[in-house]
């Protein structure tokens, strides 16, 4: 008996009091009443982008360009090609400018510059354009590019000007998964006689790049659906354009286009865009996630 009862009083020591069980069964209930809040918009948001969006998708709604006949009710408005191709080409610009050179950067901030002056600097710096409003970048290239320079509106203008709004979002997310890469690692391939440059390349990046890629997608997702700066930079035109150096139509300059139209059909049309740009960003995320998967299996 007394062996038995000696056993139980550890046992009774760390029994789980009822007012301890009622504070987590309130914070479980409270953190699952915020999680469904934050689900519910985006729930509706995408349930009204298949509802309104997909009586649009046809085989001539994504192979037609706009035919500009948006006045009359019962005329060919055709589909939004040009928009697709062209938000495809001027994200894919944007992305080639501003991936690089941001990486770097974190690249540099972490291995090299880390607590310097000229590093704090460069993170401040950073800081403040994460939180400019994108129609600032698209003002700033339309003065420098645009009436800088004499010329008129073009694709690489404004896939500049995503770029700007790309770089800042890069870099901070870049140098936070680099900073999350053991140091100990490092020291490991440096003690080996392994040059800096050589354990950047082959231990810390391939390490850090599931991570990686999803602070790029962020990047890449928030400047594939921006429409002020491509209004001042890239303008917008009917036909398909594999020229970045002359107007080039997009996405979001489309919906903002259609959404102000009277036309009904027209109307349709920009929800029916709408739905195709969110596709497009989410199969872009798919690809990622699977990438990153392969990498890490890898």
């Amino acid at each position: 008996m007394s062996a038995h009862g000696s056993s139980a009083q550890p046992l009774a020591r760390f029994a789980v009091s009822p007012a301890r069980r009622r504070r987590d069964l309130f914070a479980r209930t409270a953190i699952l009443s915020a999680t469904v809040l934050a689900l519910i918009p985006l729930v509706l948001i995408v349930y009204y982008l298949l509802r309104k969006g997909l009586g649009s998708w046809s085989t001539s709604f994504f192979t037609t360009d706009p035919t500009g006949n948006t006045f009359f009710k019962n005329s060919n408005i055709g589909g939004i090609k040009s928009a697709i191709l062209g938000t495809l080409e001027i994200v894919a610009l944007a992305s080639a400018m501003a991936i690089p050179i941001g990486i770097c950067v974190a690249i540099w901030l972490v291995e090299y510059g880390r607590n310097s002056r000229f590093a704090h600097t460069v993170r401040f710096a950073v800081d403040v354009l994460t939180g400019v409003p994108s129609i600032v970048f698209g003002l700033f290239i339309y003065i420098a590019l645009v009436v800088g320079t004499g010329s008129t509106y073009a694709g690489y203008k404004g896939s500049c000007a995503l770029a700007l709004l790309m770089l800042p979002v890069v870099i901070r997310s870049a140098e936070v998964i680099l900073l999350l890469v053991p140091s100990g690692l490092r020291e490991s391939a440096l003690a080996l006689g392994a040059p800096r440059w050589r354990v950047i390349f082959s231990i810390v990046l391939p390490t850090a790049l599931p991570g990686m890629l999803t602070g790029v997608l962020l990047a890449v997702a928030r400047a594939g659906g921006e429409t002020a700066p491509l209004l001042f930079t890239a303008g917008a035109t009917l036909r398909t354009n594999f020229n970045l150096d002359q107007f080039t139509n997009s996405l979001p300059v489309q919906i903002y286009s259609d959404v102000t139209s009277p036309t009904t059909s027209v109307e349709h049309r920009a929800w029916g865009a709408a739905l195709t740009l969110v596709s497009i960003i989410l199969l872009l995320n798919v690809i990622a996630r699977l990438a990153s998967r392969r990498s890490r299996l890898g």
